[in-house]
């Protein structure tokens, strides 16, 4: 009897809802709702944005993604294309304090947290493109705390760029190197046009 009533005072001093300290569940992939009974999502704009080292993208070459804003201690980050429910592409190497999340089948489908340490803007995620996609983008669940968090925070749409049957990709030092390169293709095409005239 003593058992009992003291499992029913531990049960009541628990605070009510099922907090996920080590990370979405994979219910929660298509929605991406967190599963925290008696919280509402905080109303939009969120104090976060998600950046990418690129705004094209190659099948198999890498993506960097960032969710800049204040310190954050939970997340469930997936890629996505138009207005489809699928986790695409695959995530590589997750961060400290992260971990891969099975979504849509797919083993690396996502990333979510590990534990409640906090992440930052220096928090870095990559993300491996898989072929036959045009257009994607970067969508995340953002949580301050348990108690605190936004749904639907959303980088800029990434394409597929390609310019006379090659794929181009753009952002960070790359961009520059890949505007030379087709400047040189381009001198090249015309003077052997030329030559051959």
């Amino acid at each position: 009897m003593d058992a009992v009533l003291v499992a029913v005072v531990v049960l009541l001093a628990l605070p009510p809802g099922s907090p996920f300290p080590n990370g979405a569940p994979t219910s929660a992939c298509e929605d991406m709702v967190p599963r925290h009974t008696g919280v509402q999502v905080q109303p939009a704009p969120a104090p976060y944005t998600i950046h990418t080292s690129s705004r094209t993208f190659h099948p198999n070459q890498a993506i960097t993604v960032a969710i800049k804003g204040s310190v954050y201690r939970g997340v469930l980050l997936e890629a996505r294309s138009g207005d489809g429910l699928q986790a695409l592409g695959r995530w590589q190497f997750p961060p400290a304090n992260t971990r891969f999340l099975q979504c849509s089948g797919n083993p690396q489908g996502a990333v979510t947290h590990s534990n409640t340490n906090e992440k930052n803007n220096s928090t870095l995620y990559i993300w491996m493109p898989p072929s036959g996609l045009s257009s994607v983008y970067f969508k995340a669940t953002v949580a301050q705390q348990r108690t605190v968090f936004w749904l639907d925070v959303r980088s800029e749409i990434l394409t597929t760029s390609s310019i006379g049957g090659m794929t181009a990709t753009g952002g960070g030092g790359s961009t520059m190197w890949n505007q030379g390169f087709l400047l040189l293709l381009i001198s090249s095409l015309l003077l052997t046009q030329l030559m051959s005239s």
